[in-house]
């Protein structure tokens, strides 16, 4: 088991220590959670950390954890203040996967920030394999991760951009990301939803197959609808680094969505919510290079119209900044009112719910599509 990591001055390299006015809601003692130790994610939170000890004396505890649920334990149950997160994030205000189970449901996820670097996270092809564009991809090996919805479920709507179904490839299913990836440089699968600046795409590139990203321009509208009747949180990504040969003179134009992603629940006060984010943004040039993509944390960076609402003490600090719009208020509304509907509906169906896990699960899906369905909103999980 791995041991929760506390972040103290001595432990972390310095950084530039800025003037930023003491906040009274700023807790003196914090927790998050975070991917595993030495993650991208868990190293953009201790550079993150280290600002708020400097700015406001403030401890920020990091917890790590190698699955969603593991990362939003602790936040549900009021023992941390932020789960950074990635997809899971969408999955849990879904009360899909895991989260469908009978002990979580659909969960009142609200936004704080994400990090939108360089790269994209999108279809990583083998270069041997001859493919120029998604459709191409027709025949090919596709790799997913047993237990994994966020790649199995990315790779299968990416796909789809190029108007394939998992009908019209050969799934391959891998024990882990790592198993997946060797299977691919093993030439025993051709296609993995990837960063484009991981270790593991970057050390097939370097392999003899090669890697390459297949392009998906934004003006296929009919294929980027097709990827987000699956994925809505699938955004277009102009990619300007990594592997494959990416860079601001050869970029690729492919699906992204932010990661690392800063999250909280609805009921966290808004107060120190609002502290918490003014101080990621005013202390941005203290931590940018403090790890790799934590420039991405950057203001202007962020998306106010994705798919999970951003909490009202986040909206506080924008409106500050002059960056809160009446039309990112309107999607904001919508998506809380999406919540509302699967969480009533969930609290519906637990009241006569089976008791076996699978009859259980399959019955709240059902539940859920004519919750949704009722209501105008879209299912995207049938």
């Amino acid at each position: 088991m791995k041991l929760r990591q506390a972040l103290t001055g001595a432990a972390l390299c310095a950084f530039t220590n800025f003037a930023i006015p003491a906040f009274a809601d700023m807790p003196k003692e914090m927790s998050w959670t975070a991917y595993d130790t030495g993650s991208s994610g868990f190293n953009i939170a201790v550079a993150i950390g280290q600002q708020f000890k400097q700015a406001h004396s403030s401890d920020v505890r990091i917890l790590p954890s190698g699955n969603d649920t593991g990362r939003l334990s602790p936040v549900k149950a009021n023992r941390a203040v932020i789960s950074q997160m990635g997809i899971g994030t969408y999955f849990a205000q879904e009360g899909m996967f895991e989260f469908g189970s009978k002990s979580w449901g659909p969960q009142p996820a609200r936004l704080i920030m994400a990090a939108t670097a360089c790269n994209g996270l999108s279809l990583a092809v083998a270069k041997d394999t001859g493919v120029k564009e998604v459709k191409d991809i027709k025949g090919k090996r596709v790799g997913i991760v047993v237990g994994s919805p966020a790649l199995t479920q990315g790779v299968l709507a990416l796909i789809s951009f190029g108007g394939l179904t998992e009908k019209d490839v050969t799934l391959v299913q891998f024990s882990s990301n790592n198993a997946m990836w060797k299977g691919i440089i093993n030439n025993e699968a051709d296609v993995a939803l990837s960063s484009t600046i991981s270790g593991q795409a970057k050390e097939a590139d370097s392999s003899p197959r090669g890697i390459t990203w297949p392009a998906m321009p934004t003006e296929d509208k009919e294929g980027w609808a097709r990827i987000h009747k699956r994925a809505p949180y699938f955004v277009a990504q102009k990619a300007t680094c990594g592997a494959g040969g990416l860079s601001p003179d050869h970029p690729v134009t492919m699906a992204s969505y932010a990661y690392p992603i800063f999250m909280t629940y609805a009921d966290r006060p808004a107060d120190t919510i609002h502290a918490i984010t003014k101080t990621m943004i005013d202390t941005y040039d203290g931590y940018k290079a403090g790890a790799p993509g934590a420039d991405g944390m950057a203001l202007d960076l962020q998306n106010f119209t994705w798919v999970v609402p951003y909490h009202e003490g986040a909206i506080q600090a924008f409106k500050e900044k002059g960056v809160w719009s009446d039309a990112a208020q309107k999607h904001n509304d919508g998506l809380i009112a999406r919540q509302k509907v699967m969480m009533d509906a969930w609290k519906a169906y637990r009241g006569s719910a089976p008791s076996d896990d699978k009859a259980f699960a399959g019955g709240w899906l059902k539940a859920r599509a004519e919750a949704l369905k009722k209501a105008g909103m879209d299912v995207v999980f049938e």
